[in-house]
């Protein structure tokens, strides 16, 4: 993945990288144009990330109280392949790109991210965010870039996950017909 300027916190704001996907098709993500801020100003970065292959309201709860942690959300994004990895043959259901679109249209999500290597550590480390989350199924101590973000002040934190709902129960259940 090849970055260009990624600008934080004080007046670092926003640009991002152009990188090769596995099937060598280019992905490129401006996220915004660098913003000088006034004097003073400090913006608050929150960082998560995921595959978010199916939205469902459990991630939209799970969004919107960690955009309430800072300014900025940032969602960095499982490639197609990084989610085949991870989720199986028959995933993604969703392309990247649908499913960076449909993140970057909610109100709580600044920004969106796609990566293609199996963590975001990278990422996190490019960005230095002030906030690290994930969904309250992972505990602090397997957040990746817990480590990272903690060294530099930052806080890391498990948010609320509402059991059931995830794009596994959907799937078995879209299968099953059942319209509970």
């Amino acid at each position: 993945m090849e970055y260009s300027s990624i600008y934080h916190s004080q007046v670092k704001l926003f640009y991002i990288y152009s990188q090769s996907s596995t099937n060598g098709s280019a992905i490129t993500v401006i996220l915004s144009t660098p913003t000088l801020l006034p004097s003073g100003v400090i913006l608050k970065i929150v960082f998560t990330n995921g595959c978010f292959d199916l939205l469902h309201v459990g991630h939209v709860s799970y969004l919107e109280e960690a955009k309430k942690l800072g300014d900025i959300l940032i969602v960095g994004i499982n490639s197609d392949s990084s989610v085949k990895k991870l989720k199986g043959p028959s995933r993604p259901i969703q392309n990247e790109k649908d499913r960076s679109a449909i993140l970057a249209a909610l109100k709580s999500v600044d920004h969106t991210i796609i990566f293609n290597e199996d963590t975001p550590l990278q990422l996190i480390e490019k960005i230095e965010p002030d906030v690290l989350v994930k969904g309250g199924d992972w505990p602090i101590e397997k957040i990746v870039g817990s480590s990272v973000v903690l060294a530099k002040g930052g806080q890391v934190r498990s948010l609320s996950f509402i059991e059931g709902k995830s794009t596994t129960a959907l799937v078995v259940k879209s299968q099953s017909g059942s319209s509970d």
